[in-house]
Parts: structure tokens; sequence; C-alpha cells
């Protein structure tokens, strides 16, 4: 049985993996994509997914653009750190042809409003960036936050962040809106840098990308190179670079890949701790517990259906 799926996406690297990864997934129906800013501008971002989508052989699924920055900006612009890791054009510098569908005129805060309301718990939301809009379609629509249920990369429960001390990429963008999420939404499954600092990938594999000789093959090989040698650079002591985004698809398709712990969680606002993800103590003994935070990852089998769908996907495009 196909799970519904819509990929809330700041299209850099890791998203466009995870977007295979989705695309990869037999178990999995992707309804759409919503466009975030973070690794890039919102507009190249939805250009990424749109060329992804299609190099991919799938232009009949809808791109929406999001709000193009946090909730407490006016504006955004890229991060010099974001332009090392993920490249100017987003992916890397791969090249990625012009799509020719277009974006939807609908906007994304009410695509998925209305795609709740219609598919309610046949439909998971995945958001791989800031919260921005998601938290804009909570405070839209009461009724999102009740039945919505995401599986979303951000925050860190129990490791240090990675743009701070304590704050990780994407709640760092926008704070107070990864704060509304958890505060508001009853069903929110946390895949943080807990575990996908558990879950790396190396030139061994874009190897075998390469190796297939196609399209696909080589778009993957060429982003995830440039992906891993900014990591070597950033966090050598790892040797490789994370699958932040696709864990989270992964475990949309496979709960079972992680093991949760299950609390309510705030986001802190102020100070020198802005950022950082935390239990929150006034819902400490409430019996529902809204949030489930993955804190164990089987690395080995995640790793493995990660290579298998996306080689299968890259293999079926054509001969580059």
């Amino acid at each position: 049985m196909t799970k519904k799926i819509i990929l809330d996406l700041d299209t850099g690297i890791d998203d466009a993996l995870a977007l295979a990864y989705a695309l990869g997934s037999e178990e999995l129906e992707l309804i759409g994509v919503t466009g975030t800013y973070g690794n890039v501008l919102v507009e190249t971002g939805v250009r990424n997914s749109l060329a992804i989508l299609e190099l991919f052989g799938r232009p009949d699924i809808p791109v929406f653009a999001g709000v193009p920055h946090a909730s407490t900006k006016e504006g955004f612009e890229v991060l010099e750190i974001s332009e090392f890791i993920h490249g100017k054009n987003g992916v890397g510098e791969a090249e990625l042809p012009e799509p020719t569908a277009q974006v939807q005129d609908t906007s994304a805060v009410d695509f998925l409003i209305e795609s709740v309301r219609t598919h309610g718990d046949d439909l998971i939301i995945c958001p791989t960036g800031p919260s921005t809009t998601i938290a804009a379609a909570i405070e839209k629509d009461p009724s999102f936050a009740e039945n919505a249920h995401i599986v979303m990369m951000a925050g860190g429960l129990t490791v240090p962040g990675n743009v701070s001390p304590v704050a990780e990429a994407n709640v760092n963008q926008d704070p107070e809106a990864t704060n509304t999420l958890f505060a508001k939404a009853q069903d929110v499954t946390m895949i943080g840098l807990d575990v996908t600092l558990q879950t790396l990938l190396t030139y061994e594999e874009t190897k075998k990308w390469r190796e297939l000789g196609t399209t696909g093959g080589n778009f993957l090989a060429d982003a995830t190179d440039y992906y891993i040698k900014a990591y070597d650079t950033t966090a050598p002591h790892l040797g490789g670079c994370g699958l932040h985004d696709p864990l989270a698809v992964g475990v949309a398709v496979d709960p079972s890949l992680v093991e949760l712990f299950d609390t309510n969680l705030k986001v802190d606002l102020e100070g020198e701790l802005r950022g950082r993800v935390i239990g929150d103590e006034t819902r400490l003994n409430d019996k529902t517990k809204t949030a489930h935070v993955a804190l164990g990852v089987d690395t080995e089998r995640f790793l493995e259906e990660f290579m298998r769908r996306l080689t299968n996907l890259a293999a079926q495009t054509p001969q580059a």
C-alpha cells in the first residue's frame, strides 16, 4: 500500500538526494513538492526541484513556491557557508537543463492545507528546510496542525548544532517557525543530527552512480562529490557527507529504520541558546507526546536502501 507524501525542500544537494529517494521508492506516491528558502533562494530551489523531477522522468509532479524568508525577517540572502556546501546553483554546480514545467500558481501554504484536508491520515509531509512554510500553514488553518503527519529533518537533541554550538541549520533559519510547529502540530517525527550524522556517503558510492553512464547517475555523482568535498573541509572527522534529508524520507517509507523517543519539544528563542531544540518543561508531564525524536538509526540498512533506490532510479535515465 503506497503512502502519499509531500516534500518541502530548500533544494540543495541533500534535498536533491531526498527527492530522488522519494522518486525511487515504490512505497511512496509523491503528490507535490513545496519550495522553501535556506540552502538557496526559493526561486533557485523551485527551479532545481522542477529540473530534477524532469531529469528522472516525472515532470507531472507539481511544484509550489513557499514563503521566501523567515517569519521574523523582511528578506533572505543565502549564507556564505550554504553556498560553500551546496554551490552557487544549489546542486554543487552539477548541470541541470532548464525545466520545461512551470511552478504552480497556487501557494505552497494553500496546497499543504488542502492536501491535508483531502488526504488526511494517508498523507505524510516531509520538510527538510526551514519550518517557515509549514508554520504558515499551521497559523492559517488550525486543522492543519491537528491532522498533519510530519516527518522532518531538523534539530538535534543529544548532539551539538552544525551552525552554532546549539543550533542546527534548518532550525537556525527560523527558530520561531520551528517552535510554532513543535507547539501546535500533533504528530511530528524529528530526524535530527543525532542520527543523520551517522548516515554517511563516500566517493566509493558515488563512483557506482558515475559508472552507470547515465544522465541521472552523472548528476547524482557530480552533486554528491561536491557535497563530500565540502564535508572534507568542514567536518573531516566524519569521513563522508551526512545524508540528512534522505534519512527523513527513508523514515517516511520505513519508520523502523530509527529508534524514537517520545516527548514534547520547544525551541529556545533568546540569547546564546537561540535555535536550541530541547524538551518543553511546561509539557513534561502531559500524557500526550506530540513529538517523536530519532535517537538511534539502523545505518547499514538505511545505506543499503538508499543506494538501491537511487541507483535503480538513475539507471533508468538516458545514457549520457
